[in-house]
């Protein structure tokens, strides 16, 4: 049974416009969900997503405005900021929803493992570009989508795109979701001064098309990993998308920043791997996260000055 509130019953009694919302991977699950209700709460809700036909069709009798993007390509990245950036002067709440999990060894258009640089490189310069919309609509949020997965590895800042270490699709998948986390550390200590704040929000156990390209391998991996933690409490997608809506908007959060949100509550440390809930240390780590930020900016060939 879940325990905690959906998606709509966070924005219940919530007026949302005129604040302006950005979410990525709006095709389906989460991503679609956390648009629908965010628009439906009276925001204006901008989408991304590579699918534009199955985005549409998923959002259709909202006025979600939806862009091209696929978060494996850095000029598509590139592009779609630009494309709201000439419509768009501010923006209130980009929830980086987008991702891949657990898929075979391949490369992004621009060479990087394919976990790391969809769910982290692409985000993360997609949210470089857009900080100074984000800094127009202060106070504004950023939402960093990471996984209870993020306990599974740490970042590798020495061999992020799997170059010289043999692949783990889980272990991969861990590293990206670690990398979510920190994104939202370093993001919310250099922006937090001037009213952007930024959160990482675990969703939960949730059957949705991010499992798209497990093998049996990668299924028995993660049965076997995860035995010790017992049976996944799976979540239906309205719950599932109600931490990272109420990370985006709710009033509850005014003045929170760099924190692991989970089950619609800040989470705490956990305990380990094999933990029910928590995040690990590894994931909070101000050192590591400033790091992890310079290296992407010379793997996307950028740098910020913010």
């Amino acid at each position: 049974m879940t325990a905690h509130r959906s998606a709509e019953e966070v924005v219940a009694g919530l007026d949302l416009r005129g604040k302006i919302c950005l979410v990525t991977g709006v095709s389906s699950g989460l991503g679609a969900e956390t648009a629908r209700v965010l628009a439906k709460a009276g925001a204006t809700v901008i989408g991304g997503a590579r699918d534009l036909a199955k985005a549409r069709a998923a959002l259709a009798g909202t006025d979600a405005e939806i862009g091209q993007l696929d978060l494996a390509s850095l000029s598509s990245v590139r592009e779609f900021a630009s494309w709201f950036g000439a419509s768009h002067t501010k923006l209130h709440a980009l929830v980086n929803n987008a991702g891949v999990m657990a898929c075979p060894l391949s490369r992004t258009h621009d060479g990087f493992e394919m976990q790391f640089g969809t769910n982290h490189l692409g985000h993360f310069l997609l949210t470089a570009l857009l900080v100074p919309r984000l800094l127009a609509g202060a106070p504004a949020r950023v939402v960093s989508v990471s996984s209870s997965g993020h306990r599974i590895a740490g970042v590798n800042l020495d061999d992020p795109n799997y170059e010289r270490a043999a692949y783990s699709p889980w272990e991969a998948y861990g590293r990206s979701k670690s990398a979510n986390v920190l994104l939202a550390v370093e993001l919310d200590r250099r922006l937090r001064a001037r009213g952007v704040r930024a959160n990482a929000v675990h969703p939960g156990g949730i059957m949705t098309e991010l499992g798209r390209h497990l093998t049996p391998e990668a299924i028995k991996e993660m049965t076997d990993r995860f035995a010790a933690r017992g049976p996944i409490q799976w979540k239906q997608v309205p719950h599932g998308a109600a931490t990272q809506v109420w990370a985006a908007v709710s009033p509850e959060l005014e003045g929170v920043g760099g924190s692991y949100l989970e089950d619609v509550h800040i989470g705490l440390p956990s305990s380990g791997e094999n933990a029910t809930s928590g995040f690990a240390a590894h994931a909070v780590d101000p050192e590591i996260a400033a790091r992890l930020w310079s290296l992407s900016e010379k793997l996307v060939g950028q740098s910020f000055a913010f």
